[in-house]
């Protein structure tokens, strides 16, 4: 699905005061049934579910944003792009939408926004209702994290913004295609796709702010681990078991660290499951909020 034909299936909100594209398969649906909203990864956007959302709207009202910077959303130059302001354009954006209770999955980046959701949640802040919690190949253990180059140079404060005025096509595809386990399911109109809806809007010159979040994961370590050590709220982790980032051992740490959470590891898909195995994950992930 290209850029303009999954623009075509959402709408802009303005929401804290940034325009915030938003797919909302249901958005005439009353607070009495949980929606399933998904968040996300770094660099991508929200076109990461296209393949899936259709089978999860069979069962549920699915709401699907772009992170403020990313994909069709504003992509303002004077913001933080902080990861405690992205939960709180989440959390704005879901009550604006009338929902009152929610499963949340979240994917890479949004498992940060995840993880201070429930940090939230775990301390009695509660404006939407969380029904489960589920992460997917995201490192919110930092420290395990097989970082790319790239984004190591997008982080660096002097280097940062000389790469991302200097990166190109070519370089991006490479980057996400040794993200695969399998590269072949990896259309190059899925990268084209990507790589337009990264760079919109001067999407380029704000990159290096977004890549800042890594050292949110550092700063917030205890806060957002913490989160799930401690919670009560159902959590299950959905893993793509080839990440070369954070590959099955990582969530088999995470189940172990979170008393009660359950976990499915999926054989031969990398990083980004959801596009390298729609069909399974799909079946996975409903198995998991509805088992």
């Amino acid at each position: 699905m290209n850029a303009s034909n999954w623009r075509a299936r959402g709408t802009q909100l303005t929401v804290d005061g940034h325009s915030v594209f938003v797919v909302d398969t249901d958005p005439g649906a009353t607070e009495g049934e949980p929606a399933l909203v998904l968040l996300h990864g770094y660099p991508t956007s929200s076109h990461d579910y296209y393949r899936v959302l259709d089978g999860l709207a069979a069962r549920y009202r699915v709401i699907v944003h772009d992170h403020v910077g990313f994909g069709l959303s504003e992509k303002p130059r004077e913001y933080s792009y902080s990861l405690m302001e992205q939960t709180d354009v989440a959390l704005s954006l879901w009550r604006q939408l009338g929902v009152g209770s929610a499963h949340v999955f979240a994917h890479d980046y949004g498992t940060s926004v995840g993880t201070e959701l429930l940090a939230r949640w775990n301390r009695g802040f509660r404006p939407v209702r969380l029904e489960s919690l589920t992460l997917c190949n995201g490192s919110v253990h930092i420290e395990l994290a097989r970082l790319r180059p790239i984004q190591k140079l997008l982080r660096n404060a002097t280097l940062g913004p000389l790469v991302a005025r200097l990166s190109s096509q070519r370089v991006f595809d490479r980057n996400m295609r040794r993200l695969w386990h399998d590269a072949s399911t990896l259309p190059q109109a899925d990268l084209d796709t990507m790589w337009e809806l990264l760079t919109r809007d001067g999407g380029k010159a704000v990159l290096p702010r977004i890549t800042q979040y890594l050292r949110d994961r550092v700063l917030y370590w205890h806060r957002w681990v913490g989160a799930l050590r401690q919670s009560r709220l159902p959590l299950a982790f959905l893993w793509g078991a080839e990440d070369p980032i954070v590959g099955g051992d990582v969530a088999r740490l995470h189940q172990a660290e979170a008393p009660g959470s359950r976990l499915r590891v999926l054989d031969g898909v990398g990083h980004y499951p959801m596009l390298e195995a729609p069909g399974r994950w799909t079946e996975a992930l409903l198995g998991l909020i509805e088992g």
